[in-house]
This record gives C-alpha cells, sequence and structure tokens, in this order.
C-alpha cells in the first residue's frame, strides 16, 4: 500500500480517520474496504473531477469487491442548491441503497458538503466517506462534519453536522488541480497559522511558494498541520458553541462577497477568505487590538504568493451597506449581533461582539475603495 500518514478526529464513537499520502485513490479500496457495513457505495462527484479520478476509483473499489454506482455533477459552487440536493438524494435512493450503503463523496467542497448533506438525510443517515480532491476542501471542508448547501439568504444557510467515517486525502490530485483553485486552497492553510499558531505560518512564510510549486514534502506538511489543527478543534468543539467558531477567520466578510457575487467564478472561496483575513486584521488595528505590522505581514505573503488582499473589481461599486446587510444573515449572529473572529496578533485569534457597525463599515470603506 502507498505509504500515507494516519490522523484522527477523535470524536468518541464517531472517531474517523484522515489518511494522506500520495496515490489513495488506487488505494481506496483496500482502505475502505474495512470501514464500511457492506461492499456497496454510491459516488457522488463532478464533471471536472470525474475525468481524472472517477475511472481509477472505481477500479480501486472493484478489485477489493466493493459495488459501485456513481452520480456526475456540474461543477461550481451553485451546485450547491437545493434543487441538486434533490437530485443527489433521489438518484442515491434509485440506486436501492440500504442503510448499510455508503455514499462516497469524490470531488472539492462542493461535492462534499452536498453529497455529505444528502448522505445525513436519505434513509434518516446513511454512512460517507470524503475524498477530497481540492486543497481547501483537504484542509478544511473534509474534515469535521459540517455539510450544506447554500440559500438565496447566504452561504450554508441550510445544513448538518454529520461526520464522515473516513477521508482519503491523496497529494496526487493536486496535480490536475488548475492554478488558480490550489491557490486559493492555499488561503485556507494559511488561515491555520493566522488564527492559532505563529510557528506554522512562520513555515508558510518561508516555505509557501513550495507549497504552491507543488513540492511534495511541504504539500504533504501543510495539508498534515492543517488537517491536525482542525481536527484538534473539532474533538472540542464539534458543534461550533464555542471555539470551532475561530476557524470562521475572514469568513463573515468572505461569505458577503460570495453571496453577493452569487456564488459565481467570478469569485473563489479561498479568494474571498484570503481578503476576508486582511480585512479582520484592518478590523482587528482600527480596534487597536493588533499592531499594524502583523497586518503587513499577511499583506505581504498573499502578495507574494498571488492572493488577493482586496475585492476583486466587480464588488468594488456596491455599497459597504449592502455587505453588512449578507453579514446580518451570517450563521453567527446571535440576539441580533454579530460575532467577529478578530486577532490580537498572527497566531491569536478570539471571537468577539463587541464590534461596531461604523467600524465595521470602514474596513469595508477602506478595503472597497483602494
Amino acid at each position: 500500500m502507498t505509504q500515507s500518514t494516519s490522523l484522527t478526529v477523535a470524536l468518541q464513537d464517531r472517531s474517523y480517520p484522515i489518511h494522506i499520502g500520495a496515490g489513495l485513490i488506487k488505494q481506496a479500496g483496500k482502505i475502505l474496504a474495512p470501514l464500511i457495513q457492506k461492499p456497496r457505495v454510491y459516488i457522488v462527484t463532478d464533471e471536472n473531477v470525474a475525468k481524472h479520478h472517477l475511472t481509477p476509483l472505481q477500479d480501486s473499489l472493484q478489485a477489493s469487491s466493493v459495488d459501485n454506482n456513481h452520480l456526475i455533477l456540474p461543477p461550481g459552487e451553485s451546485t450547491k442548491s437545493f434543487a441538486n440536493l434533490q437530485v443527489v438524494v433521489e438518484a442515491i435512493l434509485s440506486a436501492k441503497v440500504e442503510r448499510s450503503t455508503t455514499v462516497i463523496a469524490l470531488g472539492g467542497g462542493v461535492v462534499g458538503d452536498l453529497a455529505g448533506f444528502a448522505a445525513s438525510m436519505t434513509l434518516r443517515g446513511i454512512d460517507f466517506v470524503q475524498i477530497p480532491t481540492t486543497l481547501l476542501a483537504q484542509v478544511d471542508s473534509s474534515v469535521g462534519g459540517k455539510t450544506g448547501i447554500n440559500t438565496g439568504q447566504g452561504k450554508n444557510l441550510a445544513g448538518s453536522f454529520y461526520q464522515p467515517k473516513a477521508v482519503l486525502v491523496d497529494t496526487d490530485t493536486l496535480a490536475t488541480l488548475p492554478d488558480r483553485e490550489r491557490l486559493a486552497g492555499y488561503a485556507e492553510v494559511c488561515k491555520y497559522g493566522l488564527l492559532g499558531d505563529l510557528g506554522f505560518w512562520e513555515w508558510l512564510e518561508q516555505n509557501g511558494e513550495k507549497v504552491l510549486a507543488g513540492d511534495n514534502k511541504a504539500i504533504t506538511h501543510a495539508i498534515e498541520m492543517s488537517c491536525n489543527a482542525k481536527a484538534r478543534v473539532v474533538a472540542e468543539d464539534e458543534r461550533e458553541s464555542g471555539i470551532r467558531a475561530l476557524l470562521n477567520l475572514g469568513h463573515t466578510f468572505a461569505h458577503a462577497f460570495e453571496a453577493e457575487l452569487g456564488y459565481s467564478g467570478a469569485l473563489l472561496h479561498g479568494e474571498a477568505v484570503a481578503f476576508g483575513m486582511v480585512m479582520a486584521f484592518d478590523l482587528s488595528v482600527r480596534l487597536g487590538l493588533c499592531p499594524a505590522s502583523d497586518t503587513d505581514r499577511v499583506r505581504a505573503h498573499f502578495e507574494t504568493v498571488g492572493l488577493p488582499i482586496n475585492p476583486p473589481e466587480p464588488a468594488r461599486s456596491i455599497a459597504a451597506d449592502v455587505y453588512l446587510g449578507h453579514m446580518a444573515q451570517d450563521k453567527k449572529v446571535a440576539d441580533g449581533a454579530l460575532t467577529f473572529v478578530l486577532v490580537n496578533g498572527i497566531g491569536q485569534a478570539f471571537l468577539t461582539q463587541d464590534v461596531s457597525p461604523g467600524d465595521v463599515t470602514a474596513t469595508l470603506n477602506a478595503a472597497l475603495t483602494v
């Protein structure tokens, strides 16, 4: 079997392994056969991923005598909709699955979120496995059990907490990933350093370009560090009643821009998270919580690797009040107050509701008028 690194998301009887390594899709049958109830799976993927990875996965499953059916969806964030949720659930049911059948989500965050949500609903819950094929999904959305879809009111506002039985991170899939997608995923890698690990951030400042250039040792280390960080947080706060919300650094801003731009290809999630984190640091400086030099470091590294530090041109003609309106629909609103993830410096994130709309508006206006 291909050499891989493994770690565990510790959730008592719902704990599960994360396997990280090259060539894992070709070994998926051997890895998954002992973990699934019956040798039958239903694969959900998208058109882009299917071209590269569906056949090797099917071959691996068949070699381990695991029967499989599959559904291929259109790619893109707009696929995370009620309409496609219905498509997935009915496709699974039409295959005459049983509660012992396992759903495999083969793809990026869109496929993982959608297939996981469908698995949580079908027959009141069937097992699922994440095989994330984008860097963003490998370090973030595939781990932790958040599933869901977007609505007209905002991103991921319908969904469930539903943990997978396993996560297989095949680093070879990144070779087929467009540069823009890899870079967007790297923003989520940076998030783990910025919110709680100064040492990892310093490592990224030195090695981030190796990660993006495809150096397998650097990629594997970045993914392992990210997954370890998320696994620790999820084990402590599975349903985001406390510290798990720290993982949303930059996301309150990011989700507002994504919603306004209609989840289109004009703005990838990781791109929005990148300038959203810059805005979170800017807001922290504005409130006297964080030294401006730390914000300068974040901006400098993002510019070096090619991540956006400001919203794209189409977003800048829209008034700040519009984005504030989207933020009011955020899942982190409690008693009418929005919870922000702010920082005292790199690696020192915290949660607060003590932020005035005026300061948020000033931060938005500064980003929109560059």
